[in-house]
């Protein structure tokens, strides 16, 4: 088949055979980045971004903090926006967090600290570095302790915490879980553990009185000083007759 030329030839390009390939998979990659709905018409993935706006509802999550370096507790809000709702690519992000608290010693930084933290979320990508940046902020006055023996840093390292676990809920992120070979390690620790603890609450358990000395007749930890003589309460034995 023969085309004629009517205009001048300014530049020209050779098709190859690696470029059918090429433009195939861009095609692919177009169809990926496509979502499915169950109606069955297609449509772009849509990803969070600053331009976004405000729906008029959003799916919420309370979480309360109440430490004991303060007579009130937190109330921590996050809401989340639903993405690709009815797609195979549907998912939560979060949009907005919220602090509530009696306390109006932490206003200016709690207020400071959600307008920031919502306006990260807002612009999308990865918001999973907050988790580790707040989770590395320490008190100059010191920590506490959590109920069950978790030791927390701050405050706003406890913020970290709930938002960590809030990512998690929503599938953000993934929570930390041990290999077989480390569950393994762990279950024999504590049962030795276990298993030492009770041989020792065995032989400490006694119904003679804490201090009491060893006798040297009946070989039992209940040698007192009853008026001003050493009197076992297990066999008798005295050194007064």
């Amino acid at each position: 088949m023969t085309t004629h030329i009517n205009k001048r030839i300014v530049k020209f390009r050779v098709r190859r055979p690696e470029d059918a390939a090429q433009a195939a998979a861009a095609k692919a990659a177009a169809e990926i980045g496509m979502s499915t709905h169950r109606d069955g018409h297609r449509s772009k993935v849509i990803e969070l971004h600053e331009k976004i706006e405000r729906p008029e509802m959003l799916i919420g999550s309370t979480y309360k903090i109440k430490t004991p370096v303060t007579d009130h507790a937190m109330y921590v809000t996050i809401n989340d926006i639903l993405l690709n709702e009815d797609t195979d690519y549907e998912r939560r992000q979060p949009f907005e967090i919220f602090i509530n608290s009696k306390n109006l010693d932490h206003f200016q930084w709690i207020v400071a600290l959600t307008r920031i933290i919502s306006a990260v979320f807002r612009k999308g990508g990865d918001v999973t570095f907050m988790v580790d940046e707040l989770k590395a902020v320490f008190d100059p006055r010191g920590g506490y302790w959590q109920p069950g023996g978790k030791f927390m840093p701050s405050i706003i390292a406890e913020l970290g915490y709930v938002i960590e676990k809030h990512l998690q809920s929503i599938g953000l992120l993934r929570k930390p879980e041990l290999d077989v070979h480390q569950k393994k390690l762990v279950d024999e620790k504590r049962a030795e553990y276990e298993a030492r603890r009770k041989q020792q609450d065995a032989f400490a358990k006694s119904h003679f009185p804490e201090g009491a000395q060893l006798c040297v007749k009946c070989s039992t930890a209940a040698v007192v000083l009853m008026d001003g003589c050493q009197t076992c309460l297990n066999c008798g034995e005295s050194k007064c007759g």
